[in-house]
Parts: C-alpha cells; sequence; structure tokens
C-alpha cells in the first residue's frame, strides 16, 4: 500500500518538527512537506499534492480558518486541525469541523518526554484514518508502547436485560471521527417534545462542554453537559462529559445520568459501549440506539447488545459518513437492523421512538 503523504502546517518550527518525528513514527507515513503559514502551504499543496494536511489555526498572513473555507470550496482534502485544549481552542475546533476538517489532536507540547509513544500513536492513527475519509463541507521507526485494549466489562459487567420500565422510550447515539457535525445534524431536526436523548461522542474533556452549548444553540431541545444524577427528561439531551463515561441507571422511579471514571474502553473515555451496555441493562427494548461516523470499532458490540435486548438499532449509511468505522463495524455484526444517511436519521429516530416496533428490529 502507498505511504500516506502529510504536509503539516504551523507557524511554530518547533511544532513542525514535532509533528514531523512523530509522524515519522509510522511507516505507513511519509511527510512530504512542511509549511510555515496558509500562503506557503496552497503552494505546497500544488506541488507535493499531499494526501492529508495537518493545520495549525493561529498563523500569520492567513488564520487557519479561512484557509480551511476556502480550501474546501476550491480542492477539498482531508484536514486534521492542531489544537490547543482551551474552551476557546474548542471553540475554534468545533468551528474548524463544521468547515469540514475531518478531525482534530492536540497541539504536542515541547515536554514529551514521558508520553511520546501515546501522543505518536494517536496522530498516525488519525492521519491514517483521515487518508481515507470523504471530506464533507458545508455548501527509522520507533517502537511504540500501546496501552491494553479493554471492553465494556471495566466499567460495567454485563447483565440480565432489564424492563423497559414503563416503555418510555430513550434516544441513543454513539459518533467519532466527523461526529461533531453528524449530531448537529440530528439535533437540529428533533422538535422542542422529541423523547429524551443520550451521546456519546468521543471528544476531549475541555471540549464536550462547549460542544453541548454549540448543539443547544442549533437545537429546539434542552441540550446540555451530563451530570452525575441528573433526571433524564423529555426534551432534553444530554453529551457525555469528555473526561467519564456516560451510564443510564434506573433508580426505582425515573431514569438517570450516571458517570464513572473508569479506564478508558475501547481506548475511549467516555465509550459508546458503555453508554449503550447500561441501556441494554436499564431501557432495554425501550431504547432507539444508532451509531455514526468513526473511526475504530466502539459502540458495534454495544449496539448488538441493545439488539439482543429488543432495542430498534441503526447505522448511518457509508455515503454520509466521514469515516465508516464504527457504523461499519456493527453493520458487519449484524448488530443494527437498517442503515439511514445522516439526512434522514432524525426522522427515523422519532418514526421509532413512536413505534418502535416498525423497523430496525431487535433480534
Amino acid at each position: 500500500m502507498d505511504r500516506v503523504r502529510v504536509l503539516v502546517v504551523d507557524d511554530s518550527a518547533l511544532v513542525r518538527k514535532l509533528m514531523s518525528t512523530m509522524l515519522a513514527c509510522d511507516p505507513d507515513i511519509e511527510v512530504v512537506g512542511t509549511a510555515a503559514d496558509p500562503l506557503i502551504a496552497r503552494d505546497k499543496i500544488k506541488q507535493l499534492n499531499p494526501d492529508v494536511l495537518t493545520l495549525d489555526v493561529e498563523m500569520p498572513r492567513m488564520d487557519g480558518l479561512t484557509f480551511l473555507e476556502n480550501l474546501m470550496r476550491l480542492r477539498p482534502m482531508p484536514v486534521v486541525m492542531v489544537s490547543s485544549l482551551t474552551t476557546q481552542g474548542a471553540e475554534v475546533t468545533l468551528r474548524a469541523l463544521e468547515l469540514g476538517a475531518v478531525d482534530f489532536l492536540a497541539k504536542p507540547s515541547s515536554d514529551l518526554a514521558s508520553s511520546f509513544g501515546e501522543h505518536a500513536l494517536e496522530i498516525c492513527a488519525k492521519v491514517k484514518q483521515a487518508a481515507q475519509a470523504r471530506p464533507r463541507a458545508r455548501t527509522t521507526v520507533r517502537k511504540l508502547d500501546v496501552a491494553p485494549r479493554l471492553s465494556a466489562d471495566a466499567v460495567l459487567p454485563r447483565a440480565q436485560t432489564a424492563g423497559t420500565r414503563g416503555g418510555s422510550p430513550i434516544i441513543a447515539i454513539g459518533a467519532s471521527t466527523g461526529g461533531t457535525e453528524a449530531v448537529r445534524v440530528v439535533l437540529e431536526a428533533m422538535p422542542p417534545d422529541a423523547p429524551p436523548i443520550l451521546v456519546t461522542q468521543h471528544i476531549p474533556a475541555a471540549f464536550s462542554g462547549p460542544f453541548a452549548a454549540r448543539m443547544d444553540r442549533c437545537s429546539a431541545m434542552r441540550v446540555c453537559e451530563a451530570q452525575d444524577g441528573q433526571p433524564i427528561q423529555s426534551g432534553h439531551a444530554y453529551i457525555a462529559p469528555g473526561s467519564h463515561h456516560l451510564l443510564v441507571m434506573w433508580d426505582g422511579a425515573k431514569y438517570v445520568c450516571r458517570l464513572h471514571d473508569g479506564p478508558p474502553v475501547n481506548r475511549h473515555r467516555p465509550s459508546v459501549d458503555v453508554l449503550f451496555r447500561s441501556l441494554a441493562a436499564s431501557a432495554g427494548a425501550a431504547t432507539i440506539a444508532t451509531l455514526l461516523t468513526g473511526m475504530g470499532d466502539d459502540g458495534a458490540r454495544g449496539l448488538l447488545e441493545l439488539r439482543q435486548a429488543g432495542a430498534a438499532t441503526l447505522v448511518q449509511d457509508e455515503p454520509s459518513s466521514v469515516v465508516w468505522g464504527m457504523p461499519g463495524a456493527a453493520w458487519k455484526l449484524d448488530a443494527a437492523g437498517e442503515m439511514q444517511s445522516i439526512e434522514h436519521m432524525a426522522a427515523r429516530l422519532l418514526a421509532l421512538a413512536r413505534h418502535p416496533h416498525t423497523g430496525a428490529g431487535g433480534a
């Protein structure tokens, strides 16, 4: 297979060097060039024809968002934003994802001695996945130490499916790469009295609060970052904090959100598998669950557990996904009763909430 050709764009010489060094850890990646600002990058894109661009935001002569908007209009290509993990960085990064960036990663610091392998592994994985993505604009190799991959058993043992607690429907959404925009499309189409929606989106802790606030501004529902013990109510959507797993539990009278700071599952915290497993145990067939665009396979086994518990299950289709990893893995497991484009997902979720046994069938 041909190596993924990457152009690194950042005004900091140190960051360009760090990024190039980390990307060089993977024999399937080639850094074909670097650029200190967007105007130099524009010329190098023409000369070098890279597969993926890593792009900083604050740069001289033209900021990264302006460059990204022009690039996605004139020459769409996979772009991974390099962002600071701050509230301001979150707002800018979420805007970049709206404009068509595939994914984002934390800006590397000069103090990487203890975590170089972990950062390099993440950056290389995101760049390789970005190379396979379909951008959707609006209109010597170092050995890396890899932590063991845990399943949802590390947080919540699989239990017998409980009753449906009166049958009140709950909608659950899992997403990763490309998911911030996919979730927006779904929430924008929801009416103010929609069934409660639980969302696990792979996102850093500093980003989940601003993401929830952004979704609240664009949806008729009330959208918030979930809190431990918070009652789950119709007309509300709950976003998993970037630092905790989100679970749904029955407290004897109502469903509530529970936050769990257990280990990463499938290398993610929050994990979609954890949310889906908790719903299989607490809500069972009253759940309507969907797995949207994302890298990897987190959520696939959890969606299968939900289907086996009688829940209605769906996945986003490949043409409308930025990366058809998670939904594709679930589809291959026969975890989903049907496939839908992101444009039709909200209407289908609502229809299934009203008539849960008319499609996307349980096992």
